[in-house]
């Protein structure tokens, strides 16, 4: 865990929490979700998300369109993660389960931030494991700079001389609706459950 706890990165987790909060206070009011909004910074895309292009499982070029075609659940993070990627993932599936049973379609999306070792089987294997909807992403170094810098993530990997070495990443997940784009982030201590009913509140809301 101390790659995510590190003072570094949890420094810069604060400044992205702040950043984004400043860029987008009051954002739940102008799109009419603010009922919805249990961390009052949700936007209306501009700040956060936009464009990307990507590697699918299947080796294809894609883009943002092609990916986010009804509400999705963006997370990023890599294959490799012992223990906290698998976790965060898990749940996004879970809340995707739950959201099923409620009669609303979601999208779960893996994005890697190690695209040197996450080859576009590795991300669809470990996609697919999770959950039959997710969809697995990687891309170039430059692909996956660009899509973390559009959603303002943090990603850093240590020494790369060793196979298996970790990579420090933020582990924010984010909720994107295809004709609003990004509108609300869940921090890791955000339950399936919970998670699901503000999703929902999002969708019966669109």
């Amino acid at each position: 865990m101390t790659r995510i706890i590190a003072p570094v990165a949890a420094l810069v987790a604060a400044l992205f929490i702040g950043g984004i909060w400043w860029a987008t206070q009051g954002g739940g009011e102008k799109t009419g979700f603010a009922q919805c909004n249990a961390t009052q910074i949700a936007g209306d895309g501009n700040q956060i998300g936009g464009p990307f292009e990507l590697v699918n499982a299947e080796g294809e070029t894609v883009t943002d369109q092609d990916v986010i075609t009804e509400p999705t659940l963006i997370y990023f993070g890599y294959t490799f993660c012992p223990d906290v990627c698998p976790l965060d993932t898990a749940r996004n599936a879970e809340a995707v389960d739950v959201l099923a049973e409620r009669g609303m379609s979601v999208t779960p999306v893996f994005i890697t931030v190690d695209p040197e070792r996450d080859t576009p089987e590795l991300v669809g294997d470990f996609a697919f494991n999770l959950h039959e909807k997710m969809i697995g992403l990687t891309g170039t170094l430059e692909q996956t700079d660009a899509a973390s810098k559009a959603y303002r993530t943090y990603y850093k990997a240590h020494d790369k001389s060793d196979e298996f070495y970790l990579v420090d990443h933020s582990t924010f997940t984010y909720l994107v609706l295809p004709e609003h784009g990004f509108v609300e982030f869940f921090r890791r201590d955000v339950s399936a459950e919970a998670m699901a009913d503000r999703v929902g509140c999002f969708v019966e809301n669109v």
